[in-house]
């Protein structure tokens, strides 16, 4: 009599639990790295707010603290000409500042798109002792869509429109 030989190998039961656990695996995968994708876009899009707006913010808080006047222009030209000053939806901020030595000089606050391909961006510029202003000194912020200068009740406010349209106000006086 021949003795019968078993064939070595799996079931079709357990191959298709096999197949089954990996296809639950792979879609809890699949699940977890859509998650962390959704999460990197809710995190890039809040990254001007919880990044670069307390930056802006610091800086404008110190500029303003220190000035002892300014006011508001539509334009860069009316700015340095010093003409055509207005109260609100201004592009433009003139700060003045008292030096230690009785002099003064002044800075420019500028949200403007300088042609050079890099957008519109919120410069600052130094004033020279003459008065001209040629480049910006530094750019204070290149990520908002709009900003706006304005001054309610003796208080200057900037409102910051940023990249995906939140909107930030600053508020600040000048010193006493």
């Amino acid at each position: 009599m021949k003795a019968r030989r078993h064939q070595r190998g799996f079931t079709l039961i357990e191959l298709s639990v096999a197949i089954m656990i990996g296809m639950a695996i792979g879609a809890i995968v699949l699940a977890l790295a859509n998650q962390q994708f959704t999460f990197l876009r809710i995190y890039s899009a809040q990254s001007f707010l919880v990044e670069e707006a307390p930056v802006v913010s610091a800086y404008m808080n110190r500029l303003i603290g220190q000035a002892d006047r300014y006011r508001l222009h539509n334009s860069l030209t009316d700015a340095k000409a010093g003409t055509n000053a207005v109260l609100s939806n201004a592009t433009v901020l003139v700060l003045n500042f008292q030096q230690p030595d009785g002099t003064a000089r002044a800075g420019i606050l500028a949200f403007q798109n300088l042609g050079t391909g890099a957008g519109n961006a919120l410069y600052y510029y130094v004033v020279s002792a003459t008065g001209t202003t040629t480049t910006p000194e530094w750019i204070l912020t290149k990520r908002p869509s709009d900003v706006r200068f304005s001054i309610e009740n003796g208080i200057l406010r900037t409102r910051m429109t940023g990249p995906n349209g939140e909107i930030i106000t600053y508020s600040g006086t000048m010193q006493q």
